[in-house]
């Protein structure tokens, strides 16, 4: 959005600005000249300035509190402006915040470290009224620009925020669209697809895996078997059991799913392709398309593996019976170091009674959202 704000507008509300934004802190063991400069930031401002005549407050108020404009003197007890200054640099609110240290003229030496150490502009004592008020004016109109520019920075990275979750959500629409096309040319329900998803997850989590990468792989893989949109109707609708040849040409859906999702840039088909593709591999490297083994298999597909067998044994097929749970828990160790890796088959044994929730939750009759 293009900002069509006039300079001198833009000029002039910093300038209304400062009487209700801009607060001193003014530090200074003379109550007199405590009360001079409290009085002519008054003046600026419209506001009653914060003041200390210990320094060492003055830093514990400002642990708490964000100046606008600090005015401090260079001698002092406990602490001298030098000491001041460095602490109060040391604090992230007050890391930018503009400090007029108030010294002699003749002072060249404590100046050139001021300067050195975070100072912004000086004040020579005695103090001219006028040039005083000046630097305070000044000073907080750039205070309130830096304010300014650090909330657009702000708002920038909140829309940027908002605008790449929205790109995510569509992503995660469209693949969960393209899920539902397949499922659409296939015997197996939209409940199966979700809970071999959230089985996936269990297991990344059990097995120690990122928070991250457990969401990732929960959004990715309803995606394995999205190359069955390749397979005629003829095979993948058959009751009964394939032949070799019709075999042969159901075992390319792993390919051809892994070459709809592939040459994406976004993490998500990404990871989808990698378990479309790996997710019939078998761990002692009688699987297929590629016949990898052990580790040579991306754990994505050695998770899905386990989670997609899982559910389409323990689920009613048009051409088969449920197994039970337990039966069906049976054959997954029994398999484990052939047909599936062992420690993902471990991880989901050792997860029971959660997946046996999200077998409960997730049912052919009814279909629940991610």
């Amino acid at each position: 959005m293009t900002n069509t704000t006039h300079p001198a507008a833009k000029s002039a509300g910093i300038a209304a600005s400062i009487s209700s934004a801009g607060r001193v802190l003014i530090v200074d063991d003379n109550s007199v000249n405590l009360l001079l400069l409290a009085k002519l930031a008054e003046s600026v401002t419209g506001t009653p300035a914060v003041t200390f005549e210990d320094p060492v407050k003055a830093v514990e108020w400002c642990k708490v509190n964000e100046p606008d404009l600090i005015l401090v003197d260079f001698m002092m007890p406990k602490m001298n402006g030098h000491d001041f200054i460095r602490a109060i640099r040391t604090l992230p609110c007050c890391d930018d915040v503009p400090i007029v240290m108030v010294t002699t003229e003749n002072e060249k030496a404590v100046r050139h470290e001021a300067l050195e150490i975070g100072a912004t502009e000086f004040l020579a004592k005695p103090v001219d009224v006028p040039e005083c008020r000046s630097r305070i004016r000044n000073l907080l109109a750039l205070r309130h620009a830096q304010n300014l520019l650090r909330d657009e920075k702000k708002l920038l990275q909140y829309e940027v925020e908002i605008a790449t979750a929205a790109i995510v959500e569509r992503e995660r629409e469209l693949i969960l669209r393209l899920s539902k096309a397949a499922e659409f040319r296939d015997p197996e329900t939209g409940a199966h697809v979700q809970r071999m998803a959230h089985y996936s997850k269990l297991i990344a989590k059990r097995l120690g895996m990122p928070a991250s990468f457990q969401q990732l792989l929960l959004e990715a893989a309803p995606m394995h078997d999205i190359g069955k949109l390749g397979i005629p109707d003829y095979i993948l609708l058959k009751p009964g059991k394939l032949t070799d040849a019709e075999m042969a040409i159901m075992r390319h859906h792993p390919t051809i799913g892994a070459n709809i999702l592939e040459g994406s840039d976004i993490p998500l088909l990404q990871l989808g392709e990698e378990i479309a593709r790996t997710h019939h591999e078998k761990f002692d490297g009688t699987g297929y398309p590629l016949g990898l083994s052990g580790e040579n298999i991306p754990l994505s597909g050695r998770i899905v593996a386990v989670a997609d067998v899982f559910d389409a044994l323990s689920s009613e097929r048009p051409y088969k019976k449920a197994w039970s749970p337990e039966r069906a828990k049976s054959f997954l160790m029994e398999s484990a170091g052939t047909h599936f890796c062992p420690v993902c088959v471990n991880a989901f044994i050792g997860a029971w009674d959660e997946a046996m929730e999200i077998k409960s939750t997730f049912t052919d009759t009814e279909t629940v959202g991610y």
